[in-house]
Order: structure tokens, then C-alpha cells, then sequence
């Protein structure tokens, strides 16, 4: 409270008789000192011991060097007790003779050097004019017009006279018309002389008041039901001449109606299919993303962040969503004292109940980013928390996600008849909601998953599967791929590295019978029991390691998003494709299957592949380096290769670098308030820059239709909507989704007509929404166009380089 001299202290009644002290006698709220001897109170500590009220501040009264305390009688309790005793010498002087006060002080001198004076009457002295009546003439208004007087009057027999109106033929007019010709009145042509004049404008204050007129609340209830028959009256109103003739006269009329529905679409919209682009039309869409469902899980979701959405490549409906911890700054830095408050699993969420999952991958830690396998959808590769890299396997419960499927599908019904379809619906409903989902969704195991010692220190932040005509050896050279399947995975993390881990054979050597017996128990354990006791845990190791350091080797990068060249997200439908777990005759006895690699010696070396990547930091910087390795002349060990460009267009962390789905040389790169656009081969810088934004963008994602479209997620759970064809300094249209920050988003092409964009917040709530036809399809020679574009950007930043050289 400001004064360490000061120890509030409690006084008993007996303390209060033993020093003389009682309150409202002997103090009061006006005389609230009172001095006690120093002798006293450590006679009365050695009497009454630990009982004493000076007990709490025995050492403070030993340690006194005065022969007196000051007890000060506290009657509002300013320090929280009814007394309090003063510590030190210093203060209690203060308090018994406070000193005077500057005020005071003055207030006294002013007094002494105050002199008396003698009063004098006024004295009358004559007014000497300063001009200022000639100032007053000059401001005063007279009048100088003469004012004209009219008398108008009337001869007094014609007060009352009627009126009568005559027609008057114009052709006994002269050039047979009536002109009513206009004159100049003088009496306006007066010029005013200029006058200053002051206008000010005072609001009228009026007091109102209003009052609800509040009515007495009664209950109400209305109950209706079904209009019924009898079995009599069906069969007397089903054989009735008058429901034969009405079938009879509308027979001809329903038949031709029905083929006409067959023929043609009677709700088809010509007026939007004339209009090929929008720019035809001047009408604009009501929005151009709509809801179309709406995610969220009470259990794994709730206050928690959705770090990765992706779709189901072959699956309509279907999609995964991984949530993380909504950690802090300083948790961030110390992840390992951050225990986990629930099971971190991955969601398998349908179109067809948005309410329970459908399936459940088991995660060790939070997972912060994974993708569907290119090749063969069943596989999954994700990224923990804690650096490592795992592996699941679906393909068991591919049916029941087809499932899934044909349940939403079948939940669209003909609107035949109103009532009919409106009790099939809700018998759907209780269907789908309370005998399917009485059961908790299956839970997956990993099946593979990375050694500690050679993952990443620090969370992964992105993945990506390398495509399936390459693969790489450990010296980053590209080999022929004859599989034709994607078996190499590429990780980031903010610890410096860059790793390239390839699929590991998972075919379990034979086994005595215990062990098989003993292996089987392990693998039915239940899924909220930890176990990592098998084969594959904890030893799979990456082929490469990439190394992102600058010149100096004390500074190194962060990455937190990579994009190659070479990457592509083809999943194929066809019926040969086959699941990893089944290149090879699968076992009953084990999960796990071999798969059987071939030596590189035999495989051609592919000399047309780019092994350029680029590289977004936590520090928003964008470096453009190479992954393969070189030979170190001292050592001679294959070591990364120094990075080759470094960009600084960003302030904040790198949230979004992806290359366009048309362009394979263009790259949308996110970060702090601004966006970049870049040109792979062009080495000044990007070739568009956004200006710096209101909010902080968090996410973003290239349309899959348009070529020059995209969408950008901001902190105020804002989506900018980016069309370079109409704009390029400014959105072309910006929609709120969410209260909170845009943490994710994942477009998706379900039919050439329908095509969703998936957006998700830092609530735990992930929104599906529709975009517009005129959003996703592309307007006429849009290709040409875009690429155009770019190309004068790349001219226009060479030019202005040579300028400033």
C-alpha cells in the first residue's frame, strides 16, 4: 500500500484495558493517537507469549530504536484492522506534528507583507472619447430607401359584383395565338448594399418519453390431426364415377406432362446459360460463396484450432480435418510442458451426417498437417507436434465411408407428394442419426510411424507426397519410378531441415507361434491404451536431409512451407489402381505387407527434373534453393547445397506457398498483411506485390477452375475473393464466415457444376461453402489472358531494374 512502516494490527478488548486504548474512550476517530512504552509491550510478549496482539511484529518492536511506540487508532479501517502500529521514528513524528504545507506558508507571508490602506472615495473624471461611438454608428443599420406606400381600393358598387368568363376564338386574334409576354420589374433590379450579418444555428432540446403497453401473458396450444377415412369410405371414394372421370380427363394432360419432364428441364435458367461471363450481364450474384453444411465435434474439436483440412480425392462428401491445442506464445516454445488435455485424433466428417464422425485416425501427438496418398487415396501421411512423421492405412473401412456416400445420396427424395416426402425424410433422419450412430466410429492405428532420434526437432508444418514417375536416392538424384505409385513423402520443419523420407518395407519376419500369439494380444489393445511396442514404431528414418543455412553459419531459416516443381495431386479411379497394402500377397496373421523395391542401378536417371524448391520461413522470407546433395571436399559426406536466392517480401510468418494449378513456374505466396506473386526463373523479386491490408492474412489457396482467381483468409474471419482479370490492387469481393481467424482452405471439384470451397477458423468449426457458378467457371480465353498478364509483369519489373541501374 505504499507505506512499509506501517503493520496493521488486531486489539482485543484485554489488549485495549491493558494499554489503555479502549476504543470511543480513552481514542477516538478524532484523538487516535496513543503512545505506549517500548518496556510495556515486551513485558506484556514475555507475559502472554504467542497470545499477545504484538506477537505478529515482535521482531519490528525489538528492533525499535525509540522508548515509545505510536499506536494510531484506525476507526475506517483504511489498512483492513482497527489499529496499526508505526515502525519508525520518522513517521510517527509526521503524524504527531505534521508539517506545515506550501499553502500555509504562503498564506502566512502573504499576511505579514499584507498593508493597510486608507480608503479613498471614487473620484469623477470626464469621458474622453477613443473612437468608439464611431464604431458603433458604422455596425448600426439604418434605413436609406424610401419606402413606397400603395393604396389600392375598389369602386364600392362593384364589392360583390358576379363574375362571368367568356371564350374567346384565337382566330380573331392576331397571328391566332394569346401571348402572355414577360417584362422586366425594376422593382428587383434594386442592387443591396453588403450588410454583415451573424447567423447561429441552436438545436430544439425536446424531452420524449414511451412506454410498451404490456399485456397480460396467456398460454396457448394448437393441436391438429390428420384428416382420416374409413376402409368403407377409401372403397366408396376409389370406385366413385367422379374419381374415374377425374382420371380420365386429366390422363392426356399428365402423360404430356411427364414427357415434356423427361425431354427437358423445366426449372433450366436460360437467362445465365446465354451469358457466358459475367462481364456480359450486369446482374451480380446474391453471394458468391454459399453455406452449404457446417462441421463441428463437442468432443475432439471444441476449443481447439483446425490445422489441416483435406478432401477425399475419390469420395464425394467426405472430408478429413486435424485439430490442434490453442497454445500460446510461450507454450509454443515449451511444448513439452504442455500435456494433452484429450485424445488428438484425425476426423473423417460425410455430407450425410454432419454431426459424428465417420472414421477416427489415432494420432500420437497433435497433428498439424497431412495428405491423402496421389496414387492411392488409402494412404495417409501426416505430420505431429513433436517432428514426427506417420503413415495410416484405410483401406479396411473404405466401404464404410462408401457408405456414407450412398447414404447421402439416398437422402434426396422426388417431392411427389409433400406429405409423403416429408415423413421419409424424417424417418431418414431417425435412421441416420440414432441406429447408425449409436456406435462411436472406428478408431485406425497408425501404421507407421518415424524414429525420434531422425525427425524433425520441432512440429512439421507441411508435407507433400512426390509424384509417382520419380523417385530420389540419397544423394537427391531422380530415378525412374516403374511402380507408377507414390512412395516418397517431403516434410518442413521450423527447425531448420528439410527431410525426403521414403516408404519402408513392412513385411514382418517369420515368427515363432508364441510371439504370433503374443503380437496378436498386442495389436487388439484398446485404442486409449498407448502402444508403441511394435515392429515399425520408432525406426524409420528419412533418405535425405536438407540443411537451410545462409553464407554466415551461424544464421539458419525456418521453414514453414515448401513448394517443388514437380508436385502434382493426381488421384487415380480406375479399378486397377491398388492399395499399398495389397503389391504384395497380403497376410492374415499381420496388417502389414512387404513391398518390394527395386535396386537403382537398374533405373534410368531422369535428367529433365527440377529439383528447385522454394522455401517460406517463420521469419516471412522466401529462399529458392536446390535439394540435392554435393560431395564435402574436407569431409567427404554429401551436404546440403547453399541456397541460391533469398526474398524478404513478408513481415510475418509464411501461412500459404502454392504453386498454381495451371502455371507450374507461378507460386501465391501468403504472409503477414500482404500477398506475393512469383515467377520461377526471375530473379528480381515477385512480379505482384500486394499493398499492406487491414487485417493479417492466415491462409489461402489458388481456385482449381480459374487461372486467375484465389482466395485469401484473414485474422477477422474475413475470405477475400482475388480475381486478376478485373482487379489487381484491391479484392474483387470480400465475405465474412466466421468471428474468428481463417485458419485453413481447401477448395474441391465435386461435378462439373458444384464445386466447394472448405473453410475453417480457430473455434474448431469447419464451414463448406459453395461457390457461385461465376466464380468457378472461367470466362473466355481467361488462360491466354492470365498468362499474358504475367508476362507483361515479368517485362515491366525487368524494365524497371534497368531503370534504377
Amino acid at each position: 500500500i505504499g507505506h512499509p512502516e506501517i503493520f496493521p494490527l488486531v486489539f482485543t478488548t484485554k489488549t485495549q484495558e491493558i494499554f489503555n486504548c479502549r476504543v470511543d474512550e480513552d481514542v477516538t476517530e478524532e484523538n487516535c493517537f496513543k503512545l505506549i512504552k517500548k518496556e510495556d509491550i515486551i513485558q506484556d510478549l514475555k507475559t502472554r507469549a504467542a497470545i499477545s496482539d504484538f506477537h505478529p511484529v515482535k521482531k519490528v518492536v525489538l528492533e525499535y530504536p525509540g522508548e515509545e511506540l505510536l499506536v494510531v487508532f484506525d476507526a475506517k479501517f483504511q489498512y483492513g484492522q482497527n489499529f496499526y502500529f508505526v515502525a519508525s521514528e520518522e513517521a510517527k513524528e509526521n503524524l504527531l506534528k505534521p508539517p506545515e504545507t506550501a499553502e500555509e506558508k504562503e498564506e502566512e507571508n502573504r499576511e505579514e507583507t499584507l498593508e493597510v490602506h486608507p480608503y479613498k472615495p471614487p473620484v469623477h473624471k470626464p469621458w474622453v472619447s477613443l473612437g468608439s461611438e464611431k464604431e458603433i454608428e458604422e455596425e448600426s443599420v439604418k434605413d436609406t430607401v424610401t419606402k413606397i406606400k400603395y393604396v389600392i381600393s375598389q369602386v364600392h358598387r362593384k364589392f360583390g359584383a358576379p363574375i362571368t368568363f367568356t371564350d374567346k376564338n384565337a382566330s380573331h386574334v392576331k397571328e391566332s395565338y394569346v401571348e402572355c409576354t414577360s417584362y422586366q420589374d425594376k422593382t428587383f433590379s434594386i442592387k443591396m448594399l453588403e450588410k454583415d450579418v451573424g447567423v447561429q444555428m441552436v438545436p430544439k432540446v425536446r424531452e420524449a418519453s414511451t412506454q410498451t403497453k404490456w399485456t397480460y401473458p396467456k398460454n396457448a396450444a394448437t393441436q391438429y390431426f390428420p384428416r382420416q377415412l374409413s376402409n368403407e369410405e377409401k372403397e366408396e371414394s376409389l370406385s366413385s364415377e367422379k374419381l374415374k372421370e377425374f382420371l380420365r380427363s386429366v390422363h392426356l394432360r399428365m402423360e404430356i406432362a411427364l414427357q415434356q419432364n423427361e425431354i427437358m428441364n423445366a426449372f433450366f435458367d436460360d437467362w445465365e446459360a446465354l451469358a457466358e461471363d459475367e462481364s456480359n450481364s450486369g446482374s451480380k450474384p446474391d453471394a458468391y460463396l454459399k453455406a452449404y453444411q457446417s462441421f463441428t465435434d463437442l468432443h475432439y474439436l471444441k476449443d481447439r484450432t483446425i490445422s489441416c483440412v483435406c478432401w477425399h480425392p475419390t469420395i464425394y462428401g467426405i472430408i478429413a480435418v486435424s485439430a490442434k491445442e490453442q497454445l500460446s506464445f510461450e507454450e509454443q516454445v515449451n511444448l513439452s510442458d504442455k500435456s494433452l488435455m484429450q485424445q488428438p485424433v484425425i476426423l473423417f466428417l460425410s455430407f450425410s451426417d454432419p454431426i459424428h464422425p465417420q472414421l477416427m485416425l489415432e494420432c500420437p501427438e497433435d497433428i498439424y498437417c497431412f495428405q491423402f496418398c496421389p496414387s492411392d487415396p488409402n494412404i495417409i501421411a501426416g505430420g505431429c507436434i513433436n517432428g514426427q512423421v506417420l503413415l495410416w492405412d484405410i483401406s479396411q473401412h473404405e466401404e464404410k465411408l462408401q457408405k456414407a456416400k450412398t447414404d447421402a445420396d439416398g437422402i434426396k427424395v422426388t417431392a411427389v407428394n409433400m406429405v409423403d416426402a416429408f415423413i421419409l425424410n424424417t424417418l431418414q433422419y431417425i435412421y441416420m442419426y440414432v441406429g447408425k450412430n449409436s456406435t462411436e466410429p472406428p478408431l485406425v492405428r497408425h501404421c507407421a510411424v518415424s524414429s525420434i532420434q531422425y525427425s524433425h526437432i520441432k512440429p512439421v508444418t507441411d508435407i507433400h507426397w512426390l509424384p509417382d514417375y520419380f523417385k530420389d536416392n540419397r544423394m537427391g538424384a531422380t530415378f525412374e519410378n516403374r511402380a507408377e505409385i507414390c512412395v516418397q513423402l517431403v516434410t518442413c520443419s521450423s527447425d531448420c531441415s528439410v527431410l525426403f523420407w521414403g516408404i519402408p518395407a513392412t513385411k514382418l519376419p517369420e515368427q515363432p507361434s508364441s510371439e504370433k500369439v503374443r503380437e496378436k494380444e498386442i495389436f487388439y489393445t484398446p485404442p486409449d491404451v498407448p502402444d508403441t511396442s511394435k515392429h515399425l514404431d520408432l525406426c524409420w528414418k528419412p533418405l535425405i536431409k536438407m540443411h537451410l543455412c545462409e553464407s554466415d553459419p551461424n544464421t539458419e531459416y525456418g521453414p514453414v512451407r515448401i513448394s517443388l516443381r514437380e508436385l502434382h495431386y493426381h488421384c487415380k479411379t480406375s479399378e486397377k489402381v491398388q492399395s499399398l497394402n495389397t503389391l504384395e500377397v497380403p497376410t492374415k496373421d499381420s496388417p502389414y505387407t512387404e513391398r518390394s523395391t527395386s535396386s537403382s542401378k537398374n533405373l534410368k536417371l531422369l535428367e529433365n527434373i527440377s529439383t528447385d524448391i522454394f522455401v517460406g520461413t517463420e521469419d516471412g522470407e522466401i529462399v529458392y534453393s536446390n535439394w540435392k546433395m554435393e560431395i564435402d571436399s574436407d569431409s567427404a559426406k554429401p551436404v546440403s547445397q547453399k541456397h541460391a536466392e533469398e526474398y524478404i517480401t513478408h513481415t510475418e510468418t509464411i501461412n500459404a506457398l502454392q504453386r498454381s494449378p495451371f502455371f507450374k513456374d507461378i507460386i501465391l505466396s501468403i504472409g503477414g498483411r500482404n500477398f506475393a506473386i512469383w515467377k520461377e526463373g526471375v530473379t528480381n523479386g515477385p512480379i505482384l506485390q500486394s499493398s499492406c491490408s487491414a487485417g493479417r492474412y492466415t491462409a489461402g489457396h489458388w481456385s482449381l477452375t480459374r487461372p486467375g482467381v484465389f482466395f485469401i483468409g484473414r485474422d477477422d474471419g474475413n475470405i477475400d475473393i482475388w480475381d486478376l482479370l478485373k482487379k489487381s490492387h484491391e479484392p474483387s469481393h470480400f465475405q465474412n464466415i466466421s468471428k474468428s481467424m481463417i485458419t485453413f482452405i481447401s477448395p474441391w471439384i465435386a461435378s462439373p457444376k458444384q464445386h466447394f470451397l472448405a473453410v475453417s477458423d480457430d473455434l474448431g468449426v469447419l464451414h463448406v461453402l459453395e461457390i457461385c457458378q461465376k466464380r468457378s467457371h472461367p470466362s473466355r480465353n481467361e488462360h491466354a489472358n492470365i498468362l499474358n498478364y504475367f508476362e507483361r509483369e515479368v517485362k515491366y519489373l525487368k524494365y524497371r531494374e534497368q531503370e534504377f541501374q
